[in-house]
């Protein structure tokens, strides 16, 4: 089978799964065969990903898959074209997506077994269609055809977030992911715009002899990295994301985990040609990925709901990746992508699992699990570990590499922010094992049971991941072109360390002996202050208050002005027309003398003026 094939099934597979649901109603309303398809489809796509993969990695070197037919004809010119192009900045991601789609979709199977069969399909139909979506843009031959897939994206993310539509709060988390996002992606479309005039193209590679100026690089990048922000949940635009765990929590898993978040830094991954022309915006990204990362880090830890806690904690890990890209390491970046999507979607299906038990999100609710459902708890504590970066674990090796470009790119202050985060990440991850596995058993813990082995499997094929995906640091880094050894450094060293207090930290004070209260009963008077600043959501009172007072007043005030200005000046011209047509109107009398009279004078004017002007 030929790659360009293997290709194809990757990213069509989807599709057709996801064309037959919408279409054909009586297969997309029985969940059982809506579930069945979409899952089949995942993994021919996933099949497909990890033979290109491979090739790329492990074997001989690999011919770029690059099949593309014309799109957007002007004249004489092509626009734009539209296909697939794997090469091996491509064919990790394609992995990524379709892997956790899969286990996502397999678990989905078990945790919304009790939903009626017509909701399960719709579910399964949104998975197909976001799946396609993800890999089109992934697998994009040009950023016009990523901004595109970019978009589906979205579309299919809000409707897997407002999958319980009847649920007031689920549609409202739905409609602020769909604007916040959408404003952000405005940047995209701009960048695209100023591309093509720069270019005369959408190709990430700028074309020989038309080499950007560092001016209009930054322009672009700055474009580009404003989607960025809002798509990848940076501080400011990390608003929606929290409130997007209304969803199922296996969609959580899917779009905040490996997918829809992973799509903001796989656009700085993709473009990384423009962005390293544009060495402001790569600053800018240092530290605003650093201060996401210690900012989101600190909010976690003050969270109750365990879904939010891992919300903020995917915040703060984009925040690494997006620090990492700005120090002009493609490499570090994209790995920690990589590994992050492992152990934080196996974080959130662990998580599916304890409320699946117990019915609640609150941490509170889910003490003494650890006597009644082992396995999951054992899986818990491994994606908390690879997440702490704990030595050896697939979040370890990542981690690492970020800090030590931080440190040689000389960016000293972003560097002692990255590690606060990972020591507060150790605390946070260490705080929600205690009190959901061996906290004082609640009432709504009485009644929990182990989940079922449909939702297990992709958790522990997760774990695995999580466990061992950082022995692939080399492979990764060659097949990206460059050379990568691992190497024990000072850095290092100080970060495990870190890490290390803030799991002893968490054990200490969340240990079953000495369990108090979530909040401000066990924090500093200082820290108070952050608690309630964290509680009140600043951010978004800052927005929702932009929003009312800014943008509706001005709203407002240009409707007051398209209303009285403009349309009054239109009708003042038509007013002015229909005055004018009916003086003239008196002019046509339908008396012959009255023409003749007219004709003699027009004659008499014209003669006068060939006298005159001769």
């Amino acid at each position: 089978m030929t790659h360009d094939l293997l290709a194809l099934l990757a990213l069509l597979s989807p599709l057709v799964a996801a064309v037959v649901l919408f279409i054909i109603a009586p297969l997309r309303v029985r969940g059982a065969v809506s579930a069945a398809l979409t899952i089949g489809a995942t993994s021919v796509s996933l099949v497909a990903s990890v033979l290109l993969a491979a090739a790329r990695m492990f074997g001989a070197t690999a011919p770029n898959v690059d099949l593309q037919l014309a799109w957007l004809p002007g004249g004489a010119q092509t626009l734009a074209t539209v296909g697939v192009y794997v090469d091996p900045v491509a064919a990790p991601m394609m992995v990524v997506v379709a892997l956790v789609a899969l286990c996502v979709q397999v678990y989905s199977v078990g945790y919304l077994g009790h939903e009626p069969s017509r909701d399960r399909g719709r579910y399964f139909a949104y998975h197909a269609l976001f799946a396609f979506s993800m890999l089109g843009l992934v697998m994009a031959p040009n950023l016009l055809q990523l901004f595109v897939c970019w978009e589906l994206v979205g579309l299919a993310s809000y409707l897997l977030i407002g999958y319980y539509w009847t649920k007031p709060s689920a549609g409202q988390a739905a409609l602020k992911a769909f604007w916040v996002t959408k404003f952000a992606d405005m940047g995209l479309m701009l960048g695209l715009m100023v591309l093509y005039v720069k270019t005369g193209g959408f190709d990430w590679n700028v074309p020989v002899g038309q080499a950007l100026m560092t001016a209009d690089a930054e322009t672009i990048a700055g474009l580009f990295f404003l989607a960025v922000v809002g798509k990848s949940a940076q501080f400011p635009m990390h608003i929606w994301l929290p409130d997007a765990m209304e969803g199922p929590t296996p969609v959580s898993a899917l779009l905040h985990a490996a997918t829809m978040v992973a799509a903001g830094v796989y656009l700085i991954v993709r473009a990384y040609p423009i962005f390293m022309l544009a060495p402001t915006v790569l600053t800018v990204m240092v530290y605003l990925g650093a201060f996401t990362a210690l900012f989101a880090a600190v909010v976690a830890v003050f969270q109750d709901d365990i879904k939010k806690v891992l919300a903020f904690s995917t915040c703060s890990q984009l925040g690494y990746m997006v620090a990492a890209l700005g120090t002009g390491s493609m490499v570090s970046g994209y790995f920690h992508l990589t590994t992050h999507a492992f152990f934080k979607a196996l974080l959130f299906l662990t998580a599916g699992s304890l409320i699946h038990a117990v019915h609640s999100n609150s941490l509170h609710d889910m003490g003494g699990l650890w006597a009644k459902m082992k396995p999951t708890g054992i899986l818990l504590i491994i994606g908390s570990l690879a997440l702490a970066g704990f030595p050896m674990t697939a979040g370890f090796f990542s981690k690492d590499l970020i800090l030590e470009e931080l440190l040689h790119a000389g960016h000293y202050l972003p560097l002692g922010a990255a590690i606060l985060a990972a020591g507060l990440t150790a605390f946070y991850m260490t705080r929600v094992v205690m009190l959901s596995l061996f906290g004082a058993p609640s009432e709504a813990a009485e009644h929990a049971h182990e989940s079922p082995a449909v939702m297990l499997a992709p958790m522990v094929l997760l774990a695995v991941l999580a466990l061992a995906g950082g022995l692939l640091h080399g492979d990764f880094a060659r097949m990206a072109g460059v050379e990568a050894a691992f190497h024990v450094t000072p850095v290092g060293v100080v970060a495990t360390l870190v890490g290390f207090s803030g799991i002893g930290l968490g054990l200490w004070r969340f240990s079953p002996g000495r369990r108090t209260a979530i909040g401000t009963q066990w924090v500093s008077a200082p820290m108070r202050l952050l608690t309630w600043l964290t509680a009140s959501k600043p951010v978004d009172v800052f927005f929702a208050g932009f929003y009312r007072q800014a943008m509706l007043r001005a709203a407002a005030g240009i409707a007051w002005f398209d209303r009285y200005i403009i349309d009054a000046l239109i009708n003042l011209s038509g007013w002015a027309v229909l005055r004018g047509a009916e003086r003239f109107r008196e002019l046509q009398t339908g008396q012959p003398t009255d023409y003749v009279y007219a004709v003699v004078g027009g004659l008499i004017v014209l003669t006068a003026m060939g006298v005159f002007t001769a």
